[in-house]
């Protein structure tokens, strides 16, 4: 019977592939979003075209290069250029040579015109230093992180750490050892810009991705194109590092602070002019792992291991094939108060994580890219309840696999950046749940009950980025969503968006309006087990996906190197996802509350290189969370207010702002200060705890080519408050304690 599942599973897998394949045949244009293009036109003194000039456009953080020559007409283009920052050179003979810094990002191709003025007898280059010119072509909401901010950003290196995202995105936090962005819980995160499907909510408290295999980190808040669906909070775009950085070169970083905490990794990679690989292991371990109930660190141990491979082949000019894997495993103990640990409370949480995302990436002439995607993700969390707990002790594991695949094709015109394409996969789950102990009215509880629910999601979009004006860009499209599981959704989600660049002043005011639908996870109640929660006074109810609205608008001013970023939006909700615990079972189950209306303006700041040393960034949000309405679907027993609420993880106010600064003999130091308001103060809505501001601070320095040693520190004041204390939907959660670790990186090569 078990094999003639994986048969089963196997094939509906296969069909999902057929079907993206077909869809391909009859669309017409769409393109895959790990790439951006740098597209142009080069021009003399008197504005008419340079032909034959040569160009060539280099990476910043690699080795990868690639050159062309203008057309007759002075265009050029560079296609599918992965996301990143690079230094554009445009050589032509009688004139100056040019250098342009450029920053790539996904779904941007914008025009650029550059002039070149007539050689002097001594020639020149012409530098131009604008790396951070914002996207003039897409209303999206864009913030782009480095490797280097990565490591010098204090605690942002660390294998299960997500302050990478946020210390630089408005409107992020971490809150019940779950990530928040702009009001919700869901983000989707892409690998090489192929999605890594997970439609399971607040169960895994494990990052995805270690952050040291991170080359580049695209975080794109709303707004998005049609060729983006499932999650609507943010979309979080990982660029691995691919080799191409490194020439038969290894490194070993090595680490240990307070709490007996090591992040390990040990990495290899190099590259050739058609082949390219980069691969990692990595070992953690804390004495402090999760957010704890009080100020006092007991039974808070966690470790883990993993490891990461990229591979880059290409075949020829127009061929390319890409293979990113990932594994690894984490173990966390549920942290406990004085009376948990005095009674012997030893809960535990067990997760296991694993992807592979293939892609061809073919190119069939100047204008048209073709990407085929295939991806398989396995994801399980077992949550293993203590001998002694009381009154009950539970077990809940849930694993998850995913298979399906990505199809995009693209079409890139003067004027047109065409796009339709599929995106599906097919979901097996297998669910345990064991309890024993007493109920709510002290009668005795002994069950255990399995569940293997399937699924899956099949989605197609189209749509257009115009430009009929140099100043202009219009977006335009639609995606069409099917889900079936518990119940069968489906969903049309139209979206248009424009962006105008005020001449001169280089201003982009940028708009947008959309609508998304999010699955629904796979998990229900019932037999035994629903029993059990009706007597506990809870109901269930099949869990819907969440539908949004969302309205946006925003400006994007440049101010001598300086970008600062503004935009407002507000989102409207139906179904929208939370979680809730089942009695003291420590179990969360997802739920869908009927309405939420989210609210929020934010501000964004990064400098250009300062006096020739530093760089300061700001990340802040004023947003406003509300609920209203019973809960439609999940577990059903919490009781609303009969207009709009704040929700548990309403935060008014937050900041996060730092630099980082090159000292003399290769050294540097860098700071960050997080501000929070404070989140909604347990029932006295719509009182708010106190506001709090922690301080971070790191140290390193070079030794030779081959050696860093560095300092880092983690809420260095060692302020320890109450964070959040919802009784309905989280818990009580303590900020985290200072936290100081050594760092020692060697390079070596082999």
């Amino acid at each position: 019977m078990k094999h003639k599942t994986t048969i089963d599973y196997c094939a509906r897998a296969l069909r999902l592939s057929i079907c993206a394949m077909l869809v391909l045949l009859c669309a017409s244009q769409s393109r895959a979003s790990v790439f951006g293009d740098v597209r142009g036109i080069v021009f003399d003194p008197q504005h008419r075209a340079i032909a034959g000039a040569n160009l060539r456009l280099r990476s910043k953080s690699s080795d990868f290069a690639q050159d062309m020559q203008s057309a007759p007409t002075g265009d050029f283009l560079f296609r599918a250029i992965p996301i990143g920052e690079y230094t554009l050179t445009i050589e032509a003979k009688g004139f100056k040579s040019i250098e342009q810094s450029l920053m790539v990002v996904s779904g941007n191709a914008p025009v650029l015109h550059f002039f070149m003025t007539i050689a002097p007898v001594s020639q020149r280059v012409d530098v131009v230093e604008n790396p951070e010119a914002p996207r003039t072509d897409s209303p999206t909401p864009t913030t782009l992180i480095r490797r280097q901010e990565i490591s010098q950003t204090p605690g942002s290196d660390r294998t299960n750490s997500l302050a990478f995202i946020t210390n630089f995105v408005p409107g992020s936090y971490l809150t019940h050892n779950q990530l928040h962005v702009r009001g919700g819980h869901q983000v989707t995160w892409l690998i090489d810009g192929v999605p890594v499907p997970n439609t399971n909510i607040a169960d895994t408290v494990g990052a995805q991705f270690d952050p040291k295999d991170i080359d580049y980190l695209e975080i794109q808040r709303g707004s998005y194109s049609s060729e983006l669906g499932d999650r609507t909070y943010a979309i979080l775009n990982v660029v691995p590092r691919s080799g191409f950085e490194r020439k038969r070169e290894g490194e070993l970083l090595l680490t240990y602070g307070n709490f007996h905490q090591t992040n390990n990794q040990l990495s290899f990679g190099s590259h050739t002019k058609r082949f390219a690989y980069y691969s990692s292991v990595n070992f953690s371990r804390s004495d402090y792992g999760l957010q704890t109930p009080t100020v006092l660190v007991l039974h808070d141990q966690t470790n883990g291991l993993g490891g990461f491979t990229s591979l880059i082949f290409n075949l020829n000019p127009k061929d390319q094939l890409r293979l990113v894997t990932g594994a690894r495993r984490d173990f966390f103990q549920v942290p406990n108060d004085r009376d948990a640990q005095d009674t012997g409370v030893r809960d535990v949480q067990r997760e296991a994580d694993a992807f592979a995302n293939f892609s061809w990436v073919h190119t069939f002439n100047a204008k048209a890219l073709l990407t085929v995607s295939p991806f398989y993700h396995f994801n399980r969390a077992d949550f293993i309840g203590g001998p002694f707990d009381t009154p009950v002790r539970a077990r809940n594991r849930r694993a998850s696999n995913y298979a399906g695949a990505q199809v995009t094709l693209s079409i890139l015109t003067r004027q047109h950046n065409v796009k339709a394409g599929f995106f599906g996969f097919s979901q097996r789950d297998a669910n345990l749940f064991a309890i024993q102990g007493e109920d709510a009215n002290g009668a005795p509880i002994s069950l255990t009950q399995t569940q293997k629910p399937r699924g899956n999601l099949e989605a197609v979009f189209a749509e257009d980025q115009f430009k009929p004006l140099d100043w202009l860009t219009l977006t335009g499209g639609v995606r069409f969503t099917r889900f079936h599981g518990a119940l069968t959704e489906t969903a049309a989600s139209p979206r248009a968006g424009a962006a105008i660049r005020i001449p001169r002043l280089n201003w982009v005011l940028h708009g947008f309006y959309g609508r998304y639908y999010q699955a629904p996870p796979l998990a229900t109640v019932s037999g035994p087990l629903l029993e059990l929660a009706i007597r506990q006074g809870f109901g269930f109810t099949p869990l819907r996906g969440e539908r949004d609205e969302e309205h946006q608008f925003g400006i994007s001013i440049p101010v001598r190197g300086w970008i600062i970023e503004s935009d407002y939006f507000r989102t409207g909700v139906k179904n929208f996802f939370d979680h809730n615990p089942l009695g003291n079972s420590n179990i969360f189950f997802p739920l869908t509350i009927a309405r939420a209306r989210i609210r929020a303006f934010e501000v964004t700041a990064r400098s250009p290189l300062l006096f020739g040393r530093g760089r300061f960034h700001l990340a802040y949000s004023r947003q406003k969370i509300e609920g209203q309405g019973a809960v439609t679907g999940g577990l059903t027993a919490f009781a609303p207010p009969a207009d709009f609420f704040l929700l548990d993880h309403d935060q008014r106010h937050t900041l996060s702002t730092g630099f980082v600064i090159d000292l003399p003999s290769r050294a540097f130091a860098s700071a960050t200060i997080r501000y929070g308001s404070g989140f909604l103060d347990g029932d006295n809505s719509p009182n708010h705890l106190a506001g709090h501001t922690l301080f971070d601070l790191s140290f390193g320095k070079s030794f030779g080519e081959d050696w860093l040693i560095a300092i880092q520190s983690v809420n260095v004041a060692n302020r320890r408050f109450l964070l959040d204390n919802s009784n309905t939907f989280g818990g009580t959660h303590f900020v985290e304690p200072r936290q100081v670790y050594v760092e020692v990186k060697y390079k070596f090569h082999y």
